[in-house]
């Protein structure tokens, strides 16, 4: 299973500009840390969408996390102004342990 985590828009959006998506691959993952990721996606697949918030203006983040595992992938969308709980640990975790750090 490959999981990348794209960041889009907020206050730093230039900086992201051309920068590509953080990648986990699980097959380079110890069996503890895949269990954890194959965990984490799939309460993160499982997991409503949170109620959008009102904007905060130019400062809301929002993030794409694609699950590759099989032939179909699937992708997630939330943001800063409506995440689940699960989507957020899953977004924590991929930055913390992604190749592009």
């Amino acid at each position: 299973m490959k999981v990348t985590l794209a960041k889009h828009g907020g206050q730093a959006a230039a900086l992201n500009l051309g920068r590509p998506p953080r990648m986990v691959d699980a097959d380079t993952l110890s069996p503890a840390a895949a269990g954890e990721l194959a965990r984490l996606v799939a309460a993160a697949k499982a997991a409503p969408v949170a109620q959008e918030k009102p904007n905060r203006g130019g400062d809301v983040m929002s993030y794409t996390i694609t699950v590759e595992d099989g032939e179909r992938p699937t992708v997630l969308k939330q943001s800063d102004t409506g995440m689940s709980a699960a989507f957020d640990a899953l977004r924590s975790w991929l930055e913390r342990h992604s190749a592009d750090k």
